[in-house]
């Protein structure tokens, strides 16, 4: 396919926004309204559990959901307390800084985090959450049947959603625009590349947005993205489990 043709066709697209927490809710509520006056829904919000809500901020939560959005679990602290091996270190040097907070846990460590984080939400009135995206999509120790035991349906990795219920798994596409520190934009806008020639209508392409991407410095390549015929749609969408 050539590139004039890539640029014309249209993607599907999962749009999910990442750290929602406390401090980044400034910035979510600008993103979110951002994305309502183009239409750009609907929209999964990935949520933080783990830290100082207050009522006026667990309301704003509310609000989002009256107006269409999805919560979704997003670890505890999104916060690694230490680095712990190898693939850790190389993991926070590439990709997750101090968030893969998953990677210095044990197993039994990492589905008591899981567990806690899918009962918060009903805990402070926010129905159940279905999806759980660990911070950086580091899962750690547990994979496969240890997720089947976990409370949340479906969980989703760099490489695409597992559904723990029928044990499927959907490779999907994925792009991102964190490119913090700057040395990020060019190896992250190629692997932006690569992974949008793989979207199809049928092969949706999840769009992982952060609160401050807009004055980031792949800000223009997320919103040339977002200018492109798209078809959006939410995870519950996918099919899995059907």
């Amino acid at each position: 396919m050539s590139t004039a043709a890539t640029e014309r066709r249209t993607i599907t697209a999962l749009v999910s926004v990442h750290d929602v927490m406390p401090e980044t809710l400034p910035a979510v509520r600008e993103l979110l309204t951002y994305l309502s006056s183009r239409n750009l829904v609907p929209i999964t919000i990935l949520v933080v559990p783990g830290k100082s809500w207050n009522e006026a901020q667990l309301d704003e939560l509310r609000g989002f959901q009256e107006r269409g959005a999805v919560l979704a679990g997003h670890g505890w602290s999104h916060r690694a307390e230490r680095i712990r091996g190898l693939r850790h270190r190389l993991h926070s040097a590439l990709i997750s800084r101090q968030a893969a907070e998953h990677l210095c846990l044990d197993r039994p460590q990492i589905c008591a985090l899981v567990s806690r984080c899918h009962a918060w939400f009903r805990e402070q009135g926010l129905g159940s959450a279905e999806l759980y995206v660990p911070p950086a999509w580091a899962m750690g120790n547990v994979s496969g049947s240890g997720l089947r035991d976990l409370p949340f349906r479906h969980y989703e990795t760099l490489a695409g959603v597992y559904d723990a219920v029928t044990g499927e798994f959907l490779r999907l596409p994925l792009v991102g625009f964190e490119a913090h520190p700057h040395w990020r934009s060019v190896p992250l806008r190629l692997w932006n590349a690569v992974n949008l020639r793989a979207a199809r209508p049928e092969v949706p392409v999840r769009i992982a947005i952060h609160p401050h991407d807009l004055s980031l410095p792949l800000a223009r390549d997320l919103l040339a993205l977002l200018d492109k015929p798209i078809s959006f749609q939410c995870y519950q969408e996918l099919g899995l489990g059907k």
